[in-house]
């Protein structure tokens, strides 16, 4: 299935229910009085936020929703019962925008609720205008019009680290290694076309797509990812020990991030040197040497994801670092 992270639809608030004219004949009186009830109020929209990434595949084919319309008002002054609301479960990080209105809205906790679009007020029936000077009014109010708009949706992925840097460093091998990811690999560039995510003791990992030189400019895979490590607390950067210069492969994932946000050089971060069962000892060291000399205040590690002990001892420290940060 393919993943979606945008898209936009048309959402209707319920119409509320109007309200009836009746009259009320007591036995063995002349006198009529009013019964006619009120409609129902019109079902709100309203978005909800939930654990699930893909959630917004389940809307591709189908881009107009209504909340229920109210019940129109009844006999013997019952109430019209209030229309159902229609509630759009959206994946933790989504940000919703009223295109009509301009209003944003943002979920980012699991279960989170908020009412983008209000039903209409239900309709008074004849008995809401009974005076003592208007014993028997006939007057009676249809229900309002619910709000409706056209919505934009955009998902940031809130993540408790991402995984980045050039395509086939390696990143969704390492996701599949600590969690239990089924993401694509292979042995070339752009496996990942789309955001992957796995948990690991309650952490959520996100393997982005691959950059690029210029990405931050739309080259590449370009920024359509970039936005997915806005939200996310800590930064991996991973750099495969493949690349004759791995500090300038690293630099280069660094600057794109820094001209798409700069806000993402102040992130917690990072250096995973990969894949060091395809180099030399002596090159693993001369390359962690120089990352620790020339980038001291970030954490570096090695790993190969052959190595089932030393890939034991990395998640271990991983998880402390993940909890200091949470």
């Amino acid at each position: 299935m393919a993943f979606i992270d945008e898209m936009t639809m048309h959402m209707k608030a319920g119409n509320g229910g109007n309200g009836v004219m009746r009259l009320k004949h007591e036995k063995g009186k002349e006198f009529a009085g009013p019964s006619g009830g009120d409609g129902g109020k019109g079902g709100d929209v309203i978005i909800r936020a939930v654990r699930d990434v893909h959630i917004l595949s389940k809307y591709r084919h189908e881009k107009e929703y209504t909340a229920e319309r109210g019940e129109d008002g009844g006999n013997d002054s019952m109430h019209g019962r209030n229309g159902v609301d229609f509630i759009l479960d959206l994946p933790i990080g989504s940000i919703v925008t009223n295109m009509m209105t301009s209003a944003e809205y943002q979920l980012l906790k699991d279960g989170e609720e908020i009412i983008v679009l209000k039903g209409g007020r239900g309709g008074f029936g004849n008995e809401h205008f009974k005076t003592s000077t208007n014993r028997t009014p006939k007057e009676h109010v249809p229900g309002q019009e619910g709000q409706e708009a056209d919505f934009k949706l955009e998902l940031q992925i809130v993540a408790d680290i991402g995984f980045v840097g050039l395509p086939n460093a390696g990143k969704s091998s390492l996701l599949n290694a600590l969690t239990r990811a089924s993401a694509k690999t292979a042995d070339y560039a752009f496996t990942t076309l789309e955001p992957n995510l796995g948990e690991c003791f309650g952490f959520i990992l996100a393997d982005i797509p691959g950059l690029i030189e210029g990405a931050s400019e739309g080259k590449g895979l370009g920024h359509k990812f970039l936005r997915h490590v806005k939200r996310t607390k800590m930064l991996a950067h991973l750099v495969s020990l493949e690349n004759e210069d791995p500090l300038a492969v690293y630099e280069t994932v660094r600057n794109e991030l820094e001209a798409f946000d700069k806000d993402l050089a102040s992130k917690h971060e990072i250096i995973i040197l990969t894949k060091t069962d395809m180099v030399t000892p002596e090159r693993v060291k001369e390359v962690e040497t120089a990352m620790k000399k020339t980038y001291p205040h970030s954490e570096v590690f090695t790993i190969t994801i052959l190595d089932d002990k030393g890939m034991k001892v990395f998640q271990d420290e991983l998880l402390k670092l993940l909890k200091k940060v949470a």
